[in-house]
């Protein structure tokens, strides 16, 4: 096999796949989720989700693609050669392109946002997040520069592309949501927010809740998608799966947390719904912004301009992992240059992309089962195809791999003392718990 790319070591593969994971599911959909389920009760949820649903399922595409060692599609054929397995690694082919297309039409409006905070026009008015969507020029000028972006950092490949923007990347993400934290917790009036996000009401925990906790746990982690997988087959075999796992679970529930931390107060200190919406992000506060900031156009423009510049890098770190997918496809299993598969996947995700954006405006009243074009795709790949492989993954790790060969990969060949001790309980989650968590998520969907 011609030689590949692998991540320098333990803390890169960390890094990366944290990039991964934080992404606009941490600081667009997090927050907002919080605030529609109860606050402190749904994070609590949300925290077990995370540990004994989402990460045993990350193991599971861990070790299929380091034991695997090409792209999805590959290393599925590769580990179940003369069964139908490989039609998984066409699943998350697809599914993640389709992701890019809409994710890619969000991560420009956080460029939009960006233009507008460091110009000090963020803020001015509400209602102008409706305004924007729902025009032509803007956000598809912002969903192309969004996509040569991501396309720009693909192309430097492994190491000098996704390697070394993670590592920047994820230091800077880290300041810039603690500075936003400091500003929101000083305002008059954060302490109900701060209050709202520690003081559990189980109340409020319904069907529903428990369900948008365990779907946002899966989403946030990017699973079921190939993304995990993908990056894991460029893991060094001396690389802790363990270690890796949790430390990237660690870093995207820390940082789920401090978003909501970033958020909640300023929402509260305004006095405004915490259940605002998907809009709260992009709408709720640049308002809070204008309004904290009245009379400083510099302090509005720094605040905000620190705020969308997070939003950005989180997005772009979690969109090379998406693209990153079909790239490595189209390299081992079709035999293109990264370039050319960088530039035919990249225009596919602006096409798409494209009537994702319309959907808000000229194409609003275009309807696919009742859904605009962006919504039709979200709750496709959100609802159906990421749980579905997620499922996939898990059943094929837990049920159709010899467990003798999922402990060698877990364990380094025997080498990890501890994974080789904690490896009952995982495969106790792989082969139960985290599917009755996805079939779960399926049955919220349908109902």
């Amino acid at each position: 096999m011609k030689n590949r790319e692998q991540f320098s070591g333990n803390l890169s593969v960390i890094m990366a796949m944290a990039g991964s994971a934080i992404g606009l599911g941490n600081i667009w959909r997090f927050p907002y989720i919080v605030g529609e389920y109860g606050g402190a009760a749904f994070i609590i949820v949300y925290f077990a989700a995370c540990l004994f649903i989402a990460l045993p399922i990350f193991y599971a595409e861990t070790i299929i693609g380091r034991r695997g060692g090409l792209d999805t599609y590959g290393s599925m054929k590769r580990l179940a050669p003369g069964t139908h397995w490989y039609k998984l690694g066409l699943l998350t082919i697809i599914s993640p392109m389709l992701i890019l297309s809409y994710y890619s039409v969000v991560g420009g409006w956080s460029i939009h946002y960006l233009f507008k905070s460091v110009s000090g026009t963020v803020g001015q008015e509400t209602g102008q997040f409706s305004e924007f969507i729902s025009s032509v020029e803007a956000p598809i000028l912002a969903h192309t520069v969004f996509v040569i972006l991501v396309a720009a950092i693909i192309l430097g490949g492994v190491k000098k592309g996704i390697e070394k923007f993670s590592k920047i990347t994820m230091p800077i993400l880290f300041f810039l949501i603690l500075v936003i934290v400091v500003y929101s917790l000083t305002l008059p009036g954060a302490g109900g927010g701060v209050d709202y996000l520690v003081r559990p009401d189980f109340s409020k925990l319904t069907g529903g809740a428990i369900a948008s906790a365990v779907g946002q746990a899966f989403f946030s982690l990017s699973l079921g998608v190939g993304t995990v997988l993908t990056y894991a087959s460029y893991m060094r075999k001396q690389d802790n799966i363990l270690v890796s796992g949790l430390g990237t679970a660690g870093f995207d529930f820390l940082f789920a947390l401090l978003a909501g931390f970033a958020v909640m107060p300023a929402v509260f200190a305004a006095g405004l719904s915490p259940s605002s919406g998907p809009g709260l992000v992009f709408e709720t506060l640049p308002y809070i912004f204008g309004k904290m900031g009245a009379g400083s156009v510099w302090l509005t423009a720094c605040v905000a301009g620190v705020f969308f510049l997070a939003v950005l890098m989180a997005a772009l770190s979690s969109a090379i992992s998406i693209l990153e997918v079909g790239v490595a496809y189209l390299v081992e299993e079709k035999g293109l240059g990264r370039s050319r598969a960088t530039l035919y996947l990249s225009l596919f995700a602006w096409a798409v992309g494209l009537l994702c954006s319309l959907s808000f405006g000229p194409l609003a009243d275009f309807k696919i089962l009742g859904s605009s074009i962006f919504e039709f795709l979200d709750k496709l790949c959100s609802n159906w195809m990421m749980p579905l492989g997620g499922l996939l993954f898990t059943l094929f790790v837990g049920w159709k791999m010899p467990s003798a060969d999922v402990l060698d990969e877990f364990s380094n060949g025997g080498s990890k003392p501890w994974n080789v001790k904690i490896y009952p309980f995982v495969r106790v989650l792989l082969r139960y718990v985290a599917p009755i968590g996805i079939i779960f998520i399926f049955l919220n969907s349908v109902l």
